[in-house]
């Protein structure tokens, strides 16, 4: 079996506990900052210990600002594919284009039917998910056959529609990875799935190879190819000294993670953990590793066998990320222009406190991911703001023109009022709240301790970060006003000069501080990661 070339992906299989909820949230924001790739929670509508899985995407989705939400899987018997559609539509729009789809068949046939589902055999389990596939993506305008279609007609023995107006449309193309484990489920996903979603337990490491020849001949069969599907895997494990998958040290999980890439062809690894601890050295450890495993590799092969030991399925286990030759840090803080659209900042920029930077350090590419995925974000609150702005400068544009529609974030178009503008400016304020909370919270402490040369440094970003969130505070009472006022006339004037300044003031501290933080830590962070 061979490697698919899929880029890798690595993301959390989270709890959707009521008990936790809290815990859950700022983990998903935790996997943000850490630059994993996707947040899931599995879907049982009938256990009563559990939240709604759609709802809490969509309260992670608004809570965090680059990782992607998915169900893993959807509970099709008791999740209509209508219904199923609207949702994960909505949660794409709103999340900015950052939902994907994990869809089973269903288990806990019991449980299903006191739901008020019904109960179906093997056979009739798949044949509806397949009809469900097609309403779904049918709803969405994204049938590969009928792409765009308006009116959406489907017949099938369970699920069926009759001139459906289609949408609303997902902002991007929007996966669908099937939980498969029967032959039957993996021939559907080599025809039909845009991934494989497997879970260790059902799947084992064993099992993998032979699962895959079925959905790669099923693939071929359907005129689609083997690298049309993402193969995906949920795996659970224990950081320790113990032998077995993934029970070892970080080196341990990378080398195992990495071998079944470069093996057996899976690419996107998601790990099922609530400790916030164990995610953090998924991200910051294992994940980095594997990339610079399989990068090795894939390069050496494709160097062809000169290159290396011929016959080497795997990369020599003396390869390590943060080994072998380094690099001056590439990576480059974003300037501050030094441009203030406000009478004075809280703060002296002048008695801010600085350390040596080093000349000649050099760093692997696993290392200097750290500082890039802080530029990042940071680059992603700098587009925020300045949508944010210009949300604001829309408005004063639609009270000499009122009822106008424009278009606002994205492809999404909204009519601009003060309730609308309230939203945005209000989600807004609560990622830069996460954002800071979290270093605060993680990063910080543990740069502290790598590193006490930066105690000073640290202080006065703590201090920053106080000071932004009292900027914030005046934004939302600045919001307070808005909403409190018509948005029109002299009142809204006023109000909407009220909102204008505090987002002014907002900018200046902002981007001053982001400025400021990227010159302070990109280096600390190429050493000493993110924790």
């Amino acid at each position: 079996m061979a490697d698919y070339g899929h880029e890798l992906q690595f993301g959390v299989f989270a709890s959707p506990e009521v008990a936790r909820v809290h815990d859950t949230l700022e983990l998903a924001q935790l996997a943000d900052v850490l630059g994993l790739d996707l947040f899931t929670v599995q879907d049982h509508p009938y256990n009563a210990t559990h939240l709604d899985a759609s709802t809490l995407l969509t309260a992670v989705a608004s809570r965090t600002s680059t990782i992607r939400v998915a169900h893993n899987v959807a509970n099709l018997p008791l999740r209509p594919p209508v219904g199923l559609a609207k949702e994960i539509a909505t949660l794409d729009i709103v999340s900015g284009g950052r939902a994907e789809l994990g869809l089973g068949t269903g288990a806990f046939w019991d449980a299903i039917v006191a739901a008020g589902g019904e109960r179906r055999t093997a056979k009739e389990a798949v044949d509806a998910l397949v009809e469900a596939i097609g309403i779904i993506r049918g709803t969405w305008g994204q049938d590969p056959d009928r792409r765009g279609e308006r009116s959406v007609t489907r017949r099938g023995e369970h699920y069926s529609v009759a001139g459906l107006h289609a949408g609303p449309a997902p902002l991007h193309d929007v996966e669908i990875w099937l939980g498969a484990y029967k032959p039957r489920m993996l021939r559907v996903t080599g025809r039909l799935a845009d991934g494989w979603l497997p879970s260790m337990g059902y799947a084992d490491p064993s099992a993998l190879g032979e699962m895959n020849a079925t959905i790669d001949d099923a693939a071929a069969e359907a005129g689609r190819g083997p690298l049309a599907i993402r193969r995906m895997y949920n795996v659970f494990g224990r950081f320790g000294t113990a032998g077995g998958f993934l029970q070892g040290t970080a080196d341990d999980w990378a080398e195992q993670l990495a071998g079944l890439t470069l093996e057996l062809g899976m690419s996107t690894y998601v790990l099922g953990s609530d400790d916030p601890d164990t995610v953090r050295r998924f991200a910051d450890e294992v994940a980095p590793a594997v990339r610079e495993l399989v990068q090795v590799e894939r390069t050496r092969r494709a160097a062809g066998p000169s290159a290396g030991v011929p016959g080497v399925p795997h990369p020599a286990p003396s390869v390590r990320a943060g080994s072998g030759e380094g690099a001056a840090l590439a990576v480059r803080p974003t300037p501050d222009d030094g441009r203030r659209l406000s009478p004075s900042l809280p703060w002296r920029e002048d008695d801010r406190p600085v350390t040596a930077k080093p000349d000649d350090t050099a760093y692997t590419p696993a290392q200097q991911a750290a500082p890039q995925h802080l530029i990042d974000v940071h680059d992603h609150l700098r587009g925020e703001l300045a949508q944010v702005r210009d949300v604001i400068d829309q408005v004063r544009r639609g009270l000499l023109s009122v009822g106008q529609a424009r278009s606002v974030i994205n492809t999404m178009t909204m009519r601009q009022n003060s309730w609308t503008l309230g939203a945005y400016c209000e989600s807004y304020c609560r990622i830069v709240t996460g954002h800071h909370t979290l270093e605060d919270r993680s990063i910080f402490p543990h740069l502290r301790r790598r590193q006490p040369s930066l105690t000073h440094v640290i202080d006065r970003l703590e201090q920053e970060h106080h000071v932004i969130a009292d900027v914030l505070e005046q934004v939302d009472e600045a919001l307070v006003g808005m909403v409190g006022s018509d948005g029109y006339g002299t009142a809204g004037r006023e109000a909407l000069d009220e909102l204008q300044r505090a987002v002014d003031l907002l900018t200046d501290t902002l981007l001053s501080h982001l400025a400021y933080e990227e010159r302070e830590l990109v280096h600390p962070l190429a050493q000493h990661g993110f924790g």
